[in-house]
């Protein structure tokens, strides 16, 4: 197939937007506020940027310049660059884990297009009690997250099968700025809460005697994670990119995007949840259960505020896993167009449906159904913890070694250069980081998790 019939993004502002839609997602929106409460605000969130810098972007470079390349799918492009040896198998792995993460994560995606509808209808009125119980009932519930799980991915169906530029570049160019315009809207309604000041000063006034090592490799994996490094996402992405694409500069601008949305979601939550007294490390529930007692407090004296308030926080919540989706999909769809040679429209909905039916078994898994748990862990739990604290790690490493001592620097200089056209001050630094400090911090995350360390 050649690039011309891939597809390519057609502008600049495509690339970033999209490839910032990947990355942006509810590891911003979900994950980084509830990191950040549990491990001590402000310090979290400078050690979380140093690590954007020293390991997210080179990392994403390093996908960048095996994507554009190889100008092919993510297992194709680690065959072409490695001429067929065992690096090749990082590649299907990548593929495999986008693959995997789509399934349990439409799952998620789902719960929050369905708070939307809740929220439409008047649901999210109660005591903390109350909440809690409504979402353990809809999330073991048998049929109602599934109904929205389908919905969802037939939503990223739609974009997706519209080919690059029809489908996920024009889709991203709408759903990014709307995403970023209730952003803002809620930040500012949060800001300007009574007592929202203590959050605030939580956000951007560093408390140093809360600094460890688990706070370290918290950012660290956080930082990791955030940016959609080692699903394929950002090697496919880069595949449709022109040569004249800078890859340096974009990794930069989508670090910027990805953390601005990331610091944005905690003064989105912060200041709403000190106003009222919620504790800052509610942990993974904050979204679902927290929150939603949050914004009906903090709004109390003007309920229609609130009520308009939490319909666009879950309508925010959406667009970022939406955005995600679109890339997961992706990574798994130009791999089936390609390598099975297949029409788009073919692939994306062979790769919708079995992605759907992954999610329906880990939707499934939460509610109980014996069958559906190994071990003490619900197959949502499995899938999370296999893709998330195995194989993005391992992926991620073996990039950083594969670039690094493996392909010719002379390949990696023309690339990250456009084939002399820039300047590349910067190159030996990457290299280095690339050689040295990523793989050993990505070690280090790995044997973290494990307790290891």
């Amino acid at each position: 197939m050649s690039q011309s019939e891939r597809g390519n993004f057609a502008s600049k502002l495509g690339i970033i937007l999209a490839t910032a839609g990947s990355a942006v997602g509810l590891g911003n929106v979900w994950r980084f506020p509830y990191m950040t409460g549990e491990n001590g605000g402000a310090v979290f969130i400078l050690i979380y940027l140093f690590c954007v810098l020293l390991l997210g972007i080179p990392c994403m470079i390093s996908e960048f310049i095996i994507g554009r390349h190889a100008q092919s799918n993510t297992a194709r492009a680690y065959r072409k660059m490695s001429g067929g040896t065992a690096w090749t198998l990082i590649g299907y792995m990548g593929v495999l884990t986008g693959f995997l993460i789509t399934g349990y994560y439409a799952v998620v995606s789902g719960w929050c297009l369905h708070y939307i509808w809740a929220s439409l209808l008047g649901h999210l009125e109660g005591d903390p009690a109350y909440f809690q119980q409504y979402f353990s009932d809809f999330s073991q519930h048998p049929g109602k997250p599934i109904f929205w799980l389908v919905v969802i991915m037939l939503l990223t169906y739609l974009i997706v099968e519209h080919g690059v530029q029809k489908g996920i570049e024009r889709a991203s160019k709408v759903l990014m700025p709307t995403l970023f315009i209730l952003l803002l809207i809620i930040v500012v309604a949060s800001c300007l809460l009574p007592g929202a000041g203590k959050g605030i000063e939580f956000l951007l006034k560093p408390d140093w005697d809360s600094l460890n090592s688990d706070v370290f490799l918290s950012a660290l994996g956080q930082s990791f994670y955030s940016l959609s490094i080692a699903m394929g996402c950002i090697c496919t992405y880069a595949s449709y990119f022109s040569r004249q694409t800078n890859l340096a500069n974009s990794a930069i601008q989508i670090g910027v995007i990805d953390s601005v949305v990331a610091i944005l979601a905690g003064l989105m939550i912060f200041p709403a949840a000190f106003s009222v007294g919620v504790s800052p490390d509610s942990g993974p529930s904050l979204i679902f259960i927290t929150l939603p007692n949050v914004f009906q407090q903090a709004f109390s004296a003007m309920p229609l505020v609130g009520y308009i308030i939490s319909m666009l926080f879950y309508a925010l919540l959406t667009l970022a896993a939406l955005t995600s989706l679109m890339s997961l999909v992706e990574v798994s769809t130009a791999f089936c167009q390609e390598e099975m040679h297949i029409s788009r429209r073919a692939a994306t909905l062979l790769v919708v449906s079995t992605a759907s039916v992954i999610g329906v078994f880990c939707s499934l898994s939460l509610g109980g159904y014996d069958g559906l748990q190994l071990l003490g862990m619900s197959l949502f739990d499995i899938f999370d913890f296999v893709t998330g604290q195995i194989f993005l790690p391992v992926v991620g490493f073996l990039t950083c070694i594969f670039i690094g001592w493996f392909v010719p620097h002379k390949v990696v200089r023309d690339e990250f250069t456009n084939w002399g056209t820039l300047r590349g001050r910067f190159f030996h630094l990457y290299l280095f980081l690339v050689k040295y400090v990523c793989p050993l911090c990505i070690l280090f995350i790995f044997l973290h998790q494990f307790g290891l360390i």
